[in-house]
């Protein structure tokens, strides 16, 4: 016994404010005991079976979850609710529990306990998430995904364009990626909501990596060139006309035309013989567009690409290399689409060549044709039975007399409110408007430019209907633009009948006027060929005059398989130039 006094005595030996060193030693034990069960509680709160433990989060936000790339994807790296909803350093993980008690409190309340109420408040819920996570810089993203980890050469056009404009604006996470993992609902914000949590913020600027800093060097600010495609150099089978070419290279195999839907026009008079052999070729896709309009472009809450395009970013700095998958989208019906056409093609892969004398311009287009898919909804299932294929071809100048041409191509043209588009006035609407003197409406609203209008109402605020085709100005006025050149210059083929008609585009599609442009087409063994010859300069009404100085907007559209007004294939908006390597594509003298 005498042994165990030291150790007793030791035990009670007062260390701090009168504390024995036993009872210190108690307390700690304690508190360690504690302390590892509440850090025992913490994590198992933050475990994907707790958060889905109520079926309020079960039935409503875990089921859109598990369809997304952070539950399952081809890495098996899983993010689960606590990785993106409770931070990660210990302070502020506190405070989101002591937060999350007001969670408890509603749970009781049964205030979100079925889905038509969890739906009700589902906008309200997510704004203060976007909130939260605009105040720290989104923090719970950067845990995973941090830009000097990010290899921009993997990215997409769009992916890496904009997170270099975020690096240098000082924009976060949420302004892009918001509904990445449950219901869209940002779509509901208002303009002014959207355009307020989306500001930038100067103190999230940051350093370009050097990672990134190296490959924008090397490929120019990591915009990609127009990828160039080599001419074709397999001869054709049997052409149906002399210079036929051969088939133009395509990713799916699409079976050839019916020998009786075998097209030919004549050659132009006085057209030269071109070796389009020894012209460099550019492969542009084109892509259906739904009813995706300009003003659908210029409102954020449908695009979310609005504030990138109007501080100047073109359509091509973002979705170059996406049109495929756009068109696909558009097509299933997902996207856009009120009417998809079942089976028909999303997308359009078109070799585009170009040369010129100096006095005129020559193009050439070919691209796959397909067996016919018919249109339930047309006779027949052919919208427009006299011809197979047209193609369009639109020119503006690159001065910006024409709003947005610099940046979309012929996209300025298309508007909410014309035929076929969603906002589309009736007939007798248009029958009993004043303007049925003043603008053709035997097929509807046309293409119409923002320069001919008043106004163009974009977001349909305080009720007011979007578009704007009963706003025209006066005739004096469009008279004005069109000798100021405020139009877009308009060329078009017509398979059927062979025709070329030169109009354009101000207050209404008008197709004659111009100076005339020639056209011949033909199509042989599955592909279509089609050559332009037109006049470089011109004094008529209309028509661009181009200089091979300058450059020029450029834009296209092929209605294939007998289709006609939206239900066609567009390209982004492009430059042409001549004996211009900067030009997307270049017209090289011949």
């Amino acid at each position: 016994m005498a042994s165990q006094k030291p150790i007793f005595g030791m035990m009670s030996r007062k260390v701090l404010l009168g504390t024995t060193l036993g009872a210190a030693l108690f307390f700690m034990i304690v508190g360690v005991i504690f302390w590892g069960g509440f850090n025992t509680a913490m994590e198992a709160t933050n475990t994907l079976t707790f958060c889905i433990s109520c079926h309020e989060m079960e039935e409503n936000v875990f089921r859109e979850y598990e369809e997304t790339t952070h539950y399952t994807n081809s890495s098996g790296v899983r993010a689960t609710c606590s990785d993106c909803h409770v931070p990660d350093p210990w302070v502020h993980k506190v405070i989101r529990k002591i937060q999350a008690s007001n969670e408890l409190v509603h749970k009781v309340l049964g205030s979100i306990n079925t889905p038509e109420k969890f739906n009700e408040k589902r906008l309200a819920m997510a704004k203060k998430v976007w909130k939260a996570m605009k105040a720290t810089d989104s923090r719970e993203c950067r845990n995973c995904h941090d830009f000097e980890s990010m290899n921009p050469e993997s990215q997409k056009g769009r992916a890496r364009k904009q997170h270099i404009n975020g690096m240098e604006a000082g924009n976060t996470c949420i302004d892009c990626h918001k509904g990445i993992a449950h219901e869209k609902v940002h779509d509901q914000l208002t303009e002014e909501e959207l355009e307020e949590i989306e500001q930038p913020n100067p103190e999230y600027i940051r350093p370009i990596p050097p990672r990134w800093l190296a490959y924008m060097e090397k490929d120019g600010n990591g915009d990609k060139e127009t990828a160039v495609a080599e001419p074709p150099v397999e001869e054709p089978a049997e052409p149906v006309v002399e210079t036929a070419a051969a088939p133009v290279p395509t990713a799916e195999p699409v079976p050839a035309a019916p020998p009786t839907e075998a097209v030919t026009t004549a050659t132009p008079s006085g057209a030269p013989e071109i070796d389009w052999d020894s012209v460099e070729a550019v492969e542009i896709t084109l892509f259906y567009p739904g009813q995706s309009s300009m003003e659908w472009i210029l409102k954020g809450s449908d695009h979310s690409g609005k504030r990138a395009f109007t501080k100047g970013d073109t359509c091509l700095d973002c979705h170059e290399e996406e049109e495929v998958d756009i068109g696909d989208l558009i097509m299933s019906g997902e996207k856009l689409e009120p009417d998809p056409i079942t089976g028909k093609r999303g997308s359009i892969a078109v070799n585009i060549q170009a040369t010129h004398d100096g006095e005129y311009l020559y193009m050439r287009f070919q691209w796959p044709d397909t067996e016919h898919v018919p249109a339930a909804f047309a006779e027949g299932g052919k919208m427009d039975p006299e011809n197979p294929v047209k193609l369009a071809v639109m020119l503006a100048t690159d001065d910006e007399k024409v709003e947005y041409a610099d940046r979309s191509g012929c996209w300025q043209t298309c508007h909410i409110d014309a035929s076929s588009m969603p906002l589309e006035p009736d007939a007798a609407t248009l029958g009993a408007s004043p303007l049925a003197s003043a603008l053709d409406f035997s097929a509807g609203v046309t293409k119409y430019l923002k320069e001919s209008r008043t106004s163009i109402e974009i977001e349909g605020k305080d009720g007011k209907t979007r578009g704007g085709w009963d706003k025209l100005r006066d005739a004096g006025e469009i008279e004005a633009a069109l000798a100021d050149g405020q139009f877009m210059d308009l060329l078009r083929y017509m398979s059927g009948t062979g025709e070329s008609e030169d109009g354009h585009i101000l207050a209404e599609r008008v197709m004659s006027g111009g100076q005339g442009v020639e056209f011949t087409g033909s199509l042989a063994d599955g592909t279509w060929t089609v050559e332009m010859k037109r006049k470089l300069t011109s004094d008529k009404p209309g028509d661009i005059s181009m200089s091979t100085d300058d450059l020029y907007n450029i834009g296209f559209a092929i209605h294939d398989d007998y289709s006609n007004k939206r239900y066609h294939h567009v390209s982004l908006g492009f430059k042409i130039g001549f004996d211009n390597d900067d030009a997307h594509i270049n017209a090289t003298g011949k």
